[in-house]
């Protein structure tokens, strides 16, 4: 057959689909390719790389110390999912999605898709098919100890860990302090509050307040309070949640700690915080709260995350009162935010 006759068998009939749609079953089965190739462009820096405007795949090898041709290809796939802007002159600019990927802005998703797209991560979901039988988290099988243990044997990851999460949480604090009526005085306890940020922003906008941070000694370390703005209303306290959380507090602040752990651990959690508060302070656990009716929510997919590397889960507005009641508390409302999380407001009764 001559070549030109190839080509013009190879054209689509009027009326005919020039490809395939979509589907969520195509989706789902090449999630893992997708995942690997933000992964990748995320290490080179593509991000970053595309700062001042669109460049083509040739010009970003030589920036990146890259190959052209496949790093084209992964841009091509990328910008299909409209992560990238693919230009008919063959350049590739940012999205509002790969903007977050760059390490200079505020709000920057780099560390936290390194963190889920990390060898820690990838091999929790592949122990998935396991995990149906055995209920056990995929990381412990693959690593032999629970996540938080071998986040603190392991400095990197650690660091990884703890950067991400700071990163996620960017933003969302402010979200969280914009919804919730924070008191204009008394002393704030952020109980495994990580380095501080939901603390500073509670500090920041309610200057009569003071805080305490608590978490484990490493963490603590790293802190972000050190402002001019808070200067003198803050102090760092290291521990283990699950011994003693620091007493004296008027509000004590629980954020994404929960769905970490099973029930037994909530308890126990739970119950070390009520022995530190007085009868009639508040204390707000933070955390997703799924819709009882099967109602579609993001923290679905969190769950499911839960269960590869934790022994937590996502739970619904029952099972924190049923938690919190069997703890000594009770349960006075529930304020959502714009963000992933809501505010379970309760008090020590």
């Amino acid at each position: 057959m001559a070549a030109g006759a190839a080509a013009s068998s190879a054209r689509p009939s009027p009326g005919m689909t020039p490809h395939f749609p979509a589907s969520p079953l195509h989706d789902l089965m090449y999630g893992h390719v997708y995942a690997s190739a933000l992964r990748a462009v995320v290490l080179h820096g593509i991000a970053d790389l595309l700062a001042e405007g669109p460049r083509s795949a040739g010009e970003l090898a030589v920036r990146s110390g890259t190959q052209a041709g496949p790093l084209h290809r992964v841009l091509r796939l990328l910008a299909a999912r409209g992560l990238f802007s693919e230009g008919a002159d063959g350049t590739f600019g940012l999205t509002e999605g790969s903007e977050a990927l760059r390490t200079d802005v505020p709000g920057s998703r780099r560390a936290a898709v390194l963190l889920f797209t990390h060898a820690m991560y990838r091999r929790s979901a592949e122990g998935l098919e396991d995990t149906l039988h055995t209920g056990q988290p995929g990381f412990e099988a693959a690593y032999g100890v629970p996540l938080f243990e071998h986040l603190a044997a392991t400095p990197d990851a650690g660091r990884l860990f703890d950067t991400a999460m700071t990163s996620l949480t960017d933003g969302v604090d402010e979200q969280i302090t914009g919804s919730y009526p924070f008191p204009d005085s008394g002393t704030v306890v952020d109980v495994a509050g990580g380095r501080g940020g939901l603390l500073r922003a509670v500090l920041g906008r309610s200057p009569g307040l003071t805080g305490v941070l608590f978490d484990r000694p490493g963490t603590v370390a790293a802190h972000l309070l050190d402002t001019a703005e808070l200067r003198g209303r803050w102090r760092t306290e290291g521990g283990d949640l699950f011994e003693a959380v620091p007493e004296g507090g008027d509000l004590y602040l629980l954020k994404n700690i929960l769905h970490d752990w099973p029930d037994e651990d909530c308890l126990r959690i739970l119950g070390t915080v009520r022995r530190a508060m007085a009868p009639g302070t508040r204390l707000l656990v933070i955390d997703a709260v799924l819709p009882a009716d099967g109602t579609p929510h993001p923290a679905v997919a969190l769950d499911i995350v839960m269960l590869m590397v934790l022994r937590g889960r996502e739970r619904s507005a029952a099972e924190f009162e049923d938690l919190l009641t069997r703890s000594g508390f009770r349960v006075r409302r529930i304020v959502p935010t714009p963000s992933l999380t809501s505010v379970i407001e309760a008090e020590a009764v």
